[in-house]
């Protein structure tokens, strides 16, 4: 018999000796954390399954040589008093465990397009100002444009708290521009109110925070992601892995319980015609049952292989079918000895394109041949230990490189057993010598002081992540995959829940949303009622480049990290 036959079983219920859970819970990334947070202070039995040795999925962070990298964390946004995000990691009741440090408020994007570079500081104000005086022809429309993405964006984030009859009457107009520009795509908005074809690069170089070509992501999605950064970003203290201990100790304290190295092989489902998930079976044979199943796993491989597809609608089927996937990385994480503030960095991101239309580099994605050409063009280059001083030894600097590819260039090795085959590791050292050559045109002499350098593709994504063609950002934030045409958080499956990047919103704090949508499903409730920010709960905020605020505790922090790394330190160990 196989798997997918093995996937409905209709047997009696397990004797009382069997494991049984309220809710189980398949995948530890922020969205299914934040799902078993709200769920085991709700009073719930709370069992969360994790395949990897650490929890947190594109969150959790892991060390190289003793030097700490994250793939999935690399700024936030809305973290000021009484801002979405700062709202939610008060609500979930983890703020108090948090720690952030405000990347370089002048310039939290460094924008090198060729030879033209353009900083993004941290305030609506200021880059309306700082365009301008960049564009002055477009002076007007820049400002335009600019009050347009806020508009739409305070529209979008408003939509939750419209309730009631007479607020709901007036609906249309209090959600007029984002009723008026929803259906189109950003390049179609964009060239209505920016003439000059840098500047639409400039303002598109946030792109990279969902991976859609400006002719396929909807102007609101787009909206919605500048408006998360246009106060800034921020960067936690201890890297992504701080936010997930943060996350698995609330869960902790309510009983909840975290299990890694469990990956689970199937959904159970009990009953001939509407099926109802009643457990789940684990690798190793185990099965454990539950009143309800979430999962925070990929849809793809939600549905099509631990639920499986003939137990599921032939409108779910040709849904699936038809779903498109985020694009793939390759992503470089480097330890180097260099001075990197002297070479000219600072705490803020630097995204590097190259001076031609941001539609055209993304559609390239698809069709170019990655192992040909001397660099890469396009890349985002994150310096963690300048993000978050206490990270930093004094000598090493840590950074994270990242370029978007198509998943094609690595289908040939996917299904070998031999995953690190030698052919496999000449095209992983050939595309590691792209990267090197590509940063070095924004940090010359990079190269010559690396202490260790390791290149994850999209196939270390589908081992670690564990997502359909080592995808970033769950399914395409193309329209037809957002809003009203995502996938629901409530399965056509009985008991069945979902949560993540592909259900209500991708990235750090958009799969952390749609957890707490998931769970307030769950609970009869409004996520509202939910992520209501707690009294007691404070965010603590410092800046990453003025070190005059720091507390005693961080300054020692820094101290003792730099002294482990000390000459005289290193001596006595070795």
């Amino acid at each position: 018999m196989s798997l997918t036959d093995t996937a409905t079983i209709s047997e009696k219920r397990p004797d009382s000796e069997q494991e049984k859970w309220d809710t189980i819970i398949i995948g530890s990334g922020v969205g299914g954390l934040a799902t078993a947070i709200c769920l085991a202070r709700s009073g719930q039995k709370v069992l969360v399954l994790e395949q990897h040795d650490v929890p947190g999925g594109w969150c959790h962070s892991f060390y190289l040589n003793g030097h700490r990298f994250t793939p999935g964390v690399h700024y936030l946004g809305l973290l000021g008093e009484g801002e979405p995000t700062n709202d939610l990691y008060r609500g979930l009741g983890i703020a108090n465990d948090l720690v952030f440090f405000r990347m370089n408020p002048e310039a939290y994007e460094h924008v090198y397009i060729g030879e033209n570079h353009f900083d993004f500081p941290a305030s609506y104000e200021k880059l309306i100002e700082r365009l301008s005086q960049r564009f002055p022809r477009e002076k007007k429309r820049i400002e335009t444009y600019l009050n347009l993405i806020r508009k739409v964006s305070e529209e979008l984030y408003s939509l939750p708290y419209i309730k009631g009859f007479w607020q709901k009457l007036t609906l249309p107009y209090r959600t007029r521009h984002f009723g008026k520009y929803g259906m189109f795509s950003l390049q179609r908005v964009i060239k209505w109110h920016i003439k000059d074809r840098l500047l639409r690069n400039i303002l598109n170089v946030q792109c990279g925070d969902h991976g859609v070509s400006p002719k396929k992501v909807p102007f609101v999605l787009h909206s919605a992601t500048m408006y998360h950064y246009l106060q800034g970003g921020y960067y936690p203290m201890g890297g992504g892995g701080a936010l997930v201990k943060a996350m698995t100790n609330v869960i902790k304290r309510f009983n909840g319980v975290i299990r890694t190295k469990e990956a689970v092989q199937l959904i159970i489902l009990d009953g001939d015609h509407k099926k109802r998930a009643v457990g789940v079976v684990l690798q190793n044979g185990t099965h454990i049952y539950a009143d309800r199943i979430v999962s925070n796993v990929d849809v793809g491989i939600t549905y099509n292989t631990l639920v499986g597809t003939q137990n599921l609608s032939a409108k779910l089927q040709k849904k699936l079918e038809n779903t498109t996937y985020s694009c793939t990385s390759l992503m470089l994480f480097l330890t180097v000895d260099m001075d990197l503030r002297k070479a000219g960095m600072d705490s803020g991101n630097i995204w590097m394109m190259p001076n031609r239309d941001t539609a055209d580099i993304y559609e390239g994605i698809s069709k170019n041949d990655i192992s040909k050409g001397e660099a890469f063009e396009a890349m985002f280059i994150s310096c963690t230990t300048l993000k978050d001083p206490t990270s930093f030894d004094g000598k090493h600097h840590t950074l994270e490189v990242i370029t978007y590819i198509d998943y094609k260039a690595f289908e040939k090795f996917a299904d070998k057993h031999e995953a690190r085959s030698p052919e496999y590791l000449e095209f992983k050292e050939v595309l590691t010598q792209k990267m090197l050559k590509g940063l070095e045109k924004v940090i010359p002499g990079i190269t010559s002081h690396i202490v260790h350098c390791e290149l994850g593709t999209p196939l270390t994504n589908e081992f670690y992540i564990n997502t359909t063609r080592g995808n970033v950002y769950g399914t395409e934030k193309s329209l037809r995959h957002i809003g009203p045409f995502a996938y629901r958080a409530k399965s056509e499956i009985e008991n069945l829940y979902l949560c993540g990047a592909s259900i209500l919103s991708h990235g750090v704090a958009g799969a952390s949303h749609s957890g707490v949508e998931t769970a307030a499903q769950i609970l009869g409730c409004t996520s509202d009622e939910l992520k209501s920010p707690a009294e007691d709960q404070k965010l603590r905020i410092y800046e990453a480049e003025d070190s005059s605020d720091y507390p005693e505790w961080i300054l020692n922090k820094i101290k003792v990290r730099h002294k482990k790394s000390s000459p005289r330190a290193l001596s006595k160990t070795s």
